[in-house]
């Protein structure tokens, strides 16, 4: 499974989804993690340059050039629930602390 994960500045979970300066994918299988690649994706300061619906096209397109499959964050807002749900990503919410054992948790 691709999962992502928002990544506070300090590289915890934790982050808003939408506003992440800082997003981790990971392949995991059976628990574990096999791999894990940082990106650094300046959404926090992205957000608010252009409208919503570009943002969240902007993540979208981010997350299919990925194959995400689950998305791992302390917070986002139901409209990009909506969108992921849309696409066929789930979503795990409320996570905060180790971010790489949230997501093997969450794979």
């Amino acid at each position: 499974m691709i999962v992502a994960i928002a990544l506070s500045p300090n590289g915890t979970a934790g982050q808003g989804w939408g506003r992440a300066p800082r997003v981790a994918i990971a392949r995991v299988e059976g628990g574990r993690i096999e791999a894990w690649a940082e990106h650094d994706i300046r959404w926090d300061v992205l957000h608010d340059e252009g409208s919503e619906g570009g943002h969240h096209a902007r993540i979208a397109r981010f997350l299919k050039e990925f194959g995400v499959e689950l998305v791992v964050a302390g917070h986002m807002g139901p409209p990009m629930v909506q969108m992921l749900a849309r696409m066929n990503i789930a979503t795990r919410l409320g996570v905060d602390g180790d971010a790489r054992a949230a997501v093997a948790a969450a794979g």
